[in-house]
């Protein structure tokens, strides 16, 4: 018989229950469905992403840090460590990016498997299974999952802390639980510190400020899973940007300067496929692409409304409270959209979301319930249609993109632009990357040399300015050779050509 786990109520009545606490299921089942949900997850993004979909521009810079293929990118402030470290056992020996993709597809298809596992027993495992299958079947978290970016292993660390800091609340010594809870803040503070604090807030909170939850170990966990995680870009900040402040201070400009903006409307626009909305301006997608994003607040809702009706409210309470504030920077705090930011929001909304539609079709209904049974399909079935419809289409779009890229800087090759060399200008970190080069510029969130700088290293070795179509290069660069490479323009330096094979 499986441990009987007691969790406090959060602000409710207590059960009739001797000790006044929730209890777990006694007979949690089997894991078989979450390794099946787990699998398919798996199988599913090496189908339908495709490895050879090329690196993205973030990814190229997360790459670049451990990968011999060229120097590393401009490490900007909002970004963390912890992409390089994750994708180090196969970027730091191979350039092949197909091999990087399954690694991180099975990585990311374990990670799915771990962070199930730990809500077996709080919701029975088939709740359990469906959530894991709604989030893994958003387009959104099958395009991410295997790409080196965070946001997916926030959305991880969020289940395993959430998950493991309830279990943590029994008043015993469940180590495994207090681990849990250490190990998926660091996960995420490992990832991007801000994002950590905001998904754990309500934890933090109920931890110092409600007495039935003030426990010193969970809290201790918590606290030092979060700053075992940062510690790496705390000392970093001090070291390479000025201090914590400044780093925050920066990180905030090169996101348009957090504050009160509300970026519902933009993070709409995104939900078409647009990988990064900036500037968020057009039109918004289909309706009918948007529905399930106005629906899952509403089945969540219910969710919630049948755990308080269950005498069970805190697991479905918590997780909406840290959903929510995961969600509160990238809704009503940015200036821009990218889907991907409310990775961990959907994460967490999707078990209470799981709960409803189970509770949907499997309670006494009597001659509704025939009829709630075909609208949950028909809806489901309609959900995955569209998802999967938006994310063929975004595959497509982006990996023409990064071939676009790799167009140009087999065209560099060809003018003899090779490492050692560095380019600057229009989307000069991606190219650089493809190229083996350097990635230099004068201003922008990047900028990392001067005018004067990139003119001296033209003299030693190969440099090109990457331009749009009909655009003017820099001044130092006005007398050198243009061309046209892929769809864009190239300025090379004098003396590149000599190294053409």
């Amino acid at each position: 018989m499986a441990k009987t786990l007691n969790v406090p109520l959060i602000g409710t009545r207590r059960p009739r229950s001797p000790d006044g606490t929730v209890r777990a299921l006694r007979h949690p089942g089997g894991l078989g469905p979450l390794a099946l949900v787990a699998a398919a997850f798996v199988l599913a993004q090496l189908v339908l992403v495709r490895p050879g979909m090329g690196l993205g521009w973030d990814e190229t810079v997360y790459v670049s840090q451990v990968s011999p293929h060229a120097p590393a990118a401009f490490f900007s402030a909002p970004r963390a460590r912890g992409v390089p470290l994750l994708v180090a056992p196969v970027a730091a020996w191979s350039s092949s990016t197909p091999l990087l993709r399954i690694y991180l597809a099975l990585l990311s298809g374990l990670g799915l498997f771990v962070a199930l596992r730990v809500w077996r027993g709080l919701f029975p495992v088939r709740v359990v299974a469906l959530a894991g299958g709604l989030f893994a079947t958003l387009w959104v978290t099958l395009f991410y999952g295997p790409q080196a970016m965070p946001n997916y292993w926030v959305a991880i660390g969020a289940l395993v802390c959430v998950g493991c800091f309830l279990r943590a609340q029994t008043g015993g010594r469940d180590r495994v639980a207090l681990w849990g809870t250490g190990l998926g803040a660091a996960l995420m503070a490992w990832m991007r510190p801000p994002d950590a604090v905001w998904v754990t807030l309500p934890l933090l909170v109920l931890a110092v400020a409600a007495p039935r939850w003030r426990r010193a170990r969970p809290l201790l966990a918590l606290v030092g899973g979060l700053l075992a995680g940062a510690a790496e870009w705390i000392v970093e900040a001090y070291v390479s940007y000025g201090g914590l402040g400044q780093r925050l201070s920066d990180g905030s400009r090169i996101q348009g300067g957090l504050g009160w903006n509300i970026a519902v409307g933009d993070q709409m626009r995104s939900l078409g496929g647009r990988v990064l909305c900036r500037p968020c301006n057009g039109g918004m997608p289909n309706p009918v692409v948007m529905t399930w994003w106005f629906v899952l607040p509403l089945i969540a809702a219910l969710g919630l409304v049948i755990a308080i009706r269950a005498r069970r409210p805190a697991p479905t309470l918590l997780l909406l409270a840290c959903a929510t504030t995961a969600g509160i920077p990238y809704l009503f705090m940015i200036g821009y959209a990218a889907p991907r930011f409310l990775l961990p929001l959907y994460a967490l909304a999707a078990i209470p979301v799981a709960d409803a539609l189970v509770h949907l079709v499997t309670a006494r209904g009597g001659r509704w319930r025939p009829v709630l049974v075909t609208l949950v399909a028909a809806g489901l079935a309609g959900h995955l249609a569209v998802q999967f419809a938006v994310l063929q289409a975004t595959v497509r779009r982006t990996t023409d993109s990064h071939h676009g890229w790799a167009v140009t800087a087999a065209a560099l090759h060809r003018l003899g632009v090779r490492p050692p060399c560095a380019l600057t200008g229009h989307q000069s970190v991606p190219i650089a990357f493809y190229a083996g080069c350097s990635s230099v510029a004068t201003g922008g969130h990047n900028a990392n040399a001067t005018a004067a700088g990139i003119a001296r290293s033209a003299r030693r070795m190969p440099v090109a300015v990457v331009t749009v179509p009909g655009a003017e290069p820099p001044g130092y660069a006005r007398a050198w050779a243009p061309h046209r490479a892929g769809d864009v323009d190239v300025y090379v330096s004098p003396g590149a050509g000599n190294r053409t094979s």
